[in-house]
């Protein structure tokens, strides 16, 4: 697998430029270990011009524009993206390892994020009108707020930054984005694209590095009101700590530990398709994953089997190769951490059952493992490992399932499958996530309201509820005669 990618700046004010400190870290291959290239390493006085730079674009050339001058930039964004789809996708896979038919998608939808956010804006992004009698009229207006910070995760990085950064711009802010250090090409590659397009200059900013540098300085900053975060949970309590003085805004896309729930009445094929995709696309590393199967007792034991059948038939090699369908763990300290719950599983008393790896390769792979004999208290199926494991349970009825299901401190996603559409409709209900699917793999509506409960995040973002967060909602009180007012000290 070879590649040539050259050094990462940062891109600041319309420049790519080098950290003031001439810092820089080591991007990592996860398919060799070996070094790709460098990465400008960012610091407070990084993360300082580059909100100094958002800052006037927002109050400057930006904020003047009318909405339909600024939705044609976030049209073209999404075009120049469409142009360089066959170009991203296996930049994404190079710096990820994640197989590049799966990136191929991520980039496609993208593209896809801007174009539905300039559409939303121009026909969601509503205001509401109260009269009262004759004597009042009172509106709401939906305002841009200023600066937003935007903290992304590693596992999907080219999807997840236009997640955030189209509806960041397509509401009027202005942004300042920090990629997660493990993943810095495609964020480089965003801003060239921008940098084509011809944003004003300030409008869009990538500060790279670690997370306790540059991260914590664009959490910290004064003047960056809004910090969308996604990622471990842990992190995010972090980053709300940090953010508390300056009064942030903050949403929370964190960890999950996503049950799937499969009846005795399920279509077993297709519950098999689900379970198998849901947890070992994406490497196993995916927020939603569905890293805990409850399977009805009455065919636990074929749904098993034929599950560990799948295992040993999904293909595990080079990400670049269209035929691969699990990739290498994107860096070694954290192929190190999912290698350790296996481990964990087997001192607790567990089977572990693993696919299988590619031979004398140097790359972080673990292959699709399933963990039978696992119970509820037991950490492998509490803590979040983020890795292509999936622990079996069974349970007897629905009332038994549910409790499983909602005793983990997460609460982000989950799923269900039976043909009973009463009880897919109950159970549904009954668990503690801010997503359920019914029938169904994670099929996402960008219209619909993306986040979790629990220790899985705060807020929601998706579709129209983005406006919550990316807007100020004003409310104006007008008077259409002359009302009643005390007079005080007349």
């Amino acid at each position: 697998m070879k590649q040539q990618v050259k050094d990462v700046p940062h891109y600041i004010n319309g420049k790519f430029v080098t950290t003031v400190q001439e810092e820089v870290f080591e991007n990592i291959s996860p398919f060799t270990n070996q070094t790709i290239n460098r990465v400008a390493s960012g610091n407070k006085a990084d993360i300082d011009l580059a909100v100094d730079a958002a800052k006037k674009a927002f109050y400057g050339e930006w904020g003047q524009l009318k909405i339909k001058e600024r939705l044609a930039y976030i049209y073209k964004i999404a075009d120049v993206i469409d142009e360089h789809i066959d170009e991203i996708a296996p930049l994404e896979s190079f710096d990820t390892g994640l197989p590049i038919s799966q990136t191929k998608k991520m980039v496609s939808r993208a593209a896809y994020n801007f174009r539905f956010y300039a559409e939303m804006v121009a026909t969601r992004m509503v205001g509401e009108a109260y009269q009262v009698d004759d004597e009042f009229l009172n509106y709401t207006i939906h305002k841009p707020v200023g600066v937003a910070g935007l903290i992304t995760p590693w596992n999907a990085p080219f999807m997840l930054e236009t997640w955030k950064l189209a509806p960041a711009l397509a509401t009027g802010n202005t942004v300042v984005l920090k990629p997660a250090e493990w993943s810095p090409l495609t964020a480089n590659r965003l801003a060239e694209i921008i940098d084509k397009v011809g944003l004003p200059d300030g409008v869009f900013n990538v500060v790279h590095g670690y997370g306790e540098t540059a991260g914590a300085a664009l959490v910290s900053h004064p003047d960056v009101p809004l910090i969308s975060f996604t990622g471990e949970t842990t992190t995010g309590s972090e980053i709300m700590k940090n953010g508390a003085d300056s009064l942030k805004r903050f949403s929370m896309e964190l960890g999950g530990k996503s049950p799937i729930i499969v009846f005795e009445d399920a279509d077993v094929e297709r519950a098999l398709d689900a379970c198998t995709w849901g947890i070992f696309s994406f490497n196993g590393e995916r927020c939603t994953a569905n890293s805990r199967l409850y399977v009805h007792e009455s065919i636990a034991s074929t749904f098993i089997e034929q599950l560990k059948e799948r295992i040993f038939n999904i293909k595990v090699g080079d990400p670049l190769n269209e035929n691969t369908q699990v990739g290498p763990l994107i860096h070694k300290e954290h192929y190190e951490n999912v290698r350790s719950y296996l481990d964990l599983a087997k001192e607790e008393g567990c089977e572990v059952i693993s696919g299988h790896a590619p031979r004398n390769s140097e790359g972080n792979y673990v292959p699709p493992t399933l963990i039978l004999h696992a119970k509820n208290n037991m950490r492998i199926v509490q803590e979040e490992i983020f890795g292509p494991v999936i622990a079996a349970m069974t349970f007897t009825d629905e009332a038994e399932v549910i409790h499983l299901a909602n005793d983990v401190r997460y609460g982000l996603a989950g799923y269900v499958w039976t043909k009973d559409i009463q009880r897919g409709h109950r159970v549904a209900q009954a668990i503690d996530s801010g997503m359920l699917w019914v029938n169904a793999q994670n099929v996402r509506d960008l219209r619909t309201p993306f986040g979790g409960s629990k220790h899985s995040g705060i807020g929601r973002e998706g579709g129209h509820y983005a406006f919550d967060f990316y807007t100020e909602t004003q409310i104006i009180h007008v008077a259409l005669k002359d009302h009643y007012i005390p007079q005080f000290g007349k």
